[in-house]
């Protein structure tokens, strides 16, 4: 399973780690040393003072040492140095012996067939152990304990800049293009060079920004020019009197798809410009209202097509809705259906909390049905012209205005994407 941790978690952990796995191999160390060690040095000690015993000219003179722990048997002793059974089947050399609950030190010498045994108790060296390996154990402890303060202590100064960095990055003055450099806040060290990069990709965007403003302007100049001359040119063929009602007609979709174009360019830009932020004051209308006019729009295209348009109605209550991109979400949603849609409907459902388009197209993969919203990304990409911008365009406003939009598949083909509008959506 992938844990994740924060760095600062990362670093603790590292210290925690190094400094057990350092601790660890101390503690075992020093307890085989004194180990080793203590059994060298009683091995010595036995086998010295068993040897200045059996140098001893009288016998009289070998006796027990309780003042030293130590016991002395022999072949030939009598009374308290005689030897037990037990220890006559002890081999030459040094050994640990048993006797019920106590644990001894033995060293055996055997000399002209006769067997000499030196016992030392061993509850003193025990005692020592113990209190040696409480001593091992406390300060591992501790190492570790000290080792985990350190990470601390070490992780918050390494991440305090960089978190001070991840801070500066985030802040949105800093695609401004007087906004100062990060880098000179910093040493020449990991996060000195990570601020510089920063500051290059930062001063990248900005140009991208500044060129992008620049685009929208002159777009907007630019757009503006035709724009009016469709709308005045609509305006005087209103006015021609030998104009039949037919062509009054056509003149005056014309003439609303004019205005329009006109208020959805500038809403766009506008847009563009405040980064989806304070969206501007736009022409404002019902949702019904817009569906008629949308459906007067497509009606042709779709049964030309040969597919049955649904339209679905109600009256509504009347709230109002940015009309350029409400017209603009409803327009791309039927374009949408219109495009991948060979046979089979078309449905408009108008619903009392928004709307759903539907159809009985080629339908999308569950797999790329959340891609679908990403910029240039389309359905089928051999259906000739498009640049996958408009279901993008449709999350986007979404999103500005607080309204949902959602995809779902039909049982028998298609697909069904559902708006729900936010009463309360941002005025403009």
């Amino acid at each position: 399973m992938d844990i994740k941790h924060s760095l600062k978690q990362r670093i603790v952990i590292v210290f925690a780690l190094m400094s057990t796995l350092v601790a660890g191999v101390f503690a075992i160390g020093i307890i085989a040393t004194v180990h080793l060690v203590e059994k060298r040095l009683t091995t010595m000690s036995l086998g010295g003072n068993l040897h200045r015993l059996l140098a001893l000219d009288s016998v009289d003179d070998w006796r027990h040492r309780p003042d030293k722990d130590e016991l002395f048997y022999a072949d030939e002793g009598v009374g308290d140095l005689a030897m037990s059974d037990d220890l006559k089947g002890l081999r030459p050399g040094f050994q640990e012996f048993s006797r019920g609950k106590k644990a001894y030190y033995a060293m055996v010498s055997v000399v002209n067939g006769r067997h000499y045994v030196l016992l030392r108790d061993q509850r003193k060296f025990e005692k020592r152990e113990r209190i040696l390996f409480g001593v091992v154990l406390i300060g591992f402890v501790l190492s570790v304990l000290l080792a985990v303060l350190l990470g601390r202590l070490l992780a918050s100064r390494v991440i305090t800049p960089v978190s001070r960095l991840a801070g500066q990055v985030r802040h949105r003055d800093q695609l401004l293009e007087m906004a100062p450099v990060l880098a000179s806040d910093y040493a020449s060290d990991e996060v000195g060079a990570l601020a510089r990069s920063f500051d290059e990709t930062l001063g990248r965007l900005r140009a991208a920004l500044s060129r992008e403003k620049l685009f929208t302007s002159d777009v907007s100049h630019e757009l503006r020019t035709p724009l009016m001359v469709l709308a005045t040119s609509c305006e005087l063929l209103m006015e021609y009197p030998a104009l039949d009602d037919r062509s009054r007609a056509q003149v005056k979709r014309i003439s609303n798809a004019t205005a329009g174009m006109n208020q959805l360019v500038e809403t766009f830009l506008l847009l563009a410009r405040t980064e989806g932020r304070n969206t501007p004051q736009g022409q404002r209308s019902s949702m019904v209202l817009i569906a008629d006019e949308l459906a007067d729009i497509w009606r042709p295209s779709i049964e030309a097509k040969g597919l049955t348009f649904v339209y679905q109605r109600h009256q509504g209550d009347g709230e109002a809705y940015n009309a350029p991109l409400l017209r603009s979400v409803m327009g791309n949603l039927l374009r949408n259906a219109w495009h991948y849609t060979d046979q089979g409907f078309i449905q408009l459902t108008l619903r009392t909390d928004g709307f759903s388009v539907e159809d009985s197209g080629i339908g999308i993969p569950l797999e790329k049905q959340q891609a679908m919203f990403e910029p240039f990304v389309r359905g089928d990409e051999q259906r000739g012209e498009g640049l996958g911008l408009g279901l993008s365009l449709v999350q986007r406003i979404c999103a500005n205005q607080r309204w949902t939009v959602s995809l779902t598949t039909r049982a028998d083909g298609g697909c069904c994407f559902t708006v729900l509008l936010n009463p309360d959506s941002p005025a403009g």
